[in-house]
């Protein structure tokens, strides 16, 4: 007897895995290198008394939406309310790509279509397909960064119902301004789209797209504890934008998706705000220790503005064998960073994740002995 088949447009889709080696040093993965707070651990432990295992959480997730928003609303300078913004505005998930897949099953599926720009996050368009949302691709100048008249143009061709901007770009970490943000939201809108600014690293960079959110935009912001919360661990993303979205999602999500222990992780983790921002600046501090001592290297490297640095060793072809060669001899070092050769555009990068400063040492002294 045959087996089933899966449906055709999951028949080229890969996976999306980072390697799982055992080293010393691990920078691969973007996470945090600091866990939370031991505060946040203990009150997590008290909060697991009160849990009633027997019942279902609370579907709607509502006092966490509540605080999120809470703690986002200063950022938040459009016309959404008086107050700012409410529980309404959020919408909470299994790290932000559910919310990424709630989206492409609200907004996309058959005879839609999302818009990318590679190099890019690789579940954009995985999640799309996935969803079965055609996927359209804009690549990137021979620098990473994004020709907007072309942009702008393609967006009024091929009228996506989506199209995703990540910024901070990953794997690149590079910014797009307030002013290429707001040039694409208004082609999005003018062909009934959403524009959806993928800000996983975004208490990283230097400014935020969530300054844009209004209730009368069509433009929504994904964020994640996984990075700057030290609780990738928890699984747990979220998205900021207009209350219309936010209940479209609703209508997509699984009943009682969020389970308990999650929803009190996060309400507790945003007790820890100031030291979560601490550990932002010391990782970018960090991020600008380790750009100026790539400089002294044969590397290629691009201007990051998140958790991570993506370089290129020049002294061979830049193929993606140079890139396989550097990652082993790393990774022979005790020292795990991300090999993306094989990645669109991406012959013969590496991706290092930023991490303590003794880890981020380690790294370079390793790099530094590969490349000699």
């Amino acid at each position: 007897m045959a087996r089933p088949q899966v449906r055709p447009s999951l028949d080229l889709i890969a996976g999306y895995h980072s390697a799982q080696v055992q080293v010393e040093v691990r920078l691969n993965t973007n996470e945090s290198p600091e866990p939370p707070p031991q505060g946040f651990v203990d009150a997590l432990k008290l909060a697991l008394d009160s849990v009633q295992w027997n019942r279902y959480p609370d579907r709607g997730a509502q006092l966490l939406r509540a605080r999120i928003a809470q703690v986002e609303s200063p950022l938040v300078s459009g016309s959404i309310s008086t107050d700012g913004l409410t529980a309404n505005n959020i919408c909470v998930a299994n790290g932000s790509n559910e919310v990424l897949q709630s989206l492409c099953l609200a907004y996309g599926g058959p005879d839609r279509s999302v818009l990318i720009f590679e190099p890019t996050y690789a579940l954009h368009a995985h999640i799309a397909r996935v969803c079965g949302t055609e996927v359209i691709q804009l690549d990137r100048d021979t620098e990473f960064r994004l020709d907007v008249d072309e942009a702008v143009a393609t967006i009024l061709k091929q009228r996506p119902s989506i199209t995703f901007l990540c910024s901070p770009n990953n794997p690149t970490g590079m910014v797009e301004d307030s002013a290429t943000v707001r040039t694409l939201l208004q082609a999005v809108e003018s062909v009934d789209g959403l524009l959806v600014v993928d800000e996983a690293y975004g208490q990283f960079a230097a400014w935020t797209a969530l300054a844009l959110i209004a209730e009368e935009r069509s433009i929504l912001v994904t964020r994640t504890y996984s990075k700057t919360w030290s609780a990738a661990a928890l699984r747990l993303g979220y998205l900021v934008g207009p209350t219309w979205a936010i209940e479209q999602l609703d209508r997509v999500l699984l009943p009682y998706h969020l389970d308990a222990v999650t929803q009190a992780a996060g309400l507790l983790a945003l007790d820890y705000q100031v030291e979560m921002e601490q550990r932002v600046q010391r990782l970018v501090s960090e991020r600008n220790r380790v750009t100026q001592a790539l400089q002294s290297l044969p590397v290629k490297q691009w201007q990051s503005e998140a958790n991570f640095i993506l370089f290129r060793p020049i002294q061979g072809s830049a193929s993606s064998s140079d890139g396989d060669r550097v990652w082993q001899a790393l990774v022979d070092r005790s020292v795990l960073v991300r090999n993306c050769s094989s990645w669109p555009r991406l012959d013969g990068c590496l991706r290092v994740t930023l991490g303590t400063a003794a880890e981020n040492s380690k790294f370079l002294t390793a790099l530094s002995e590969v490349l000699s």
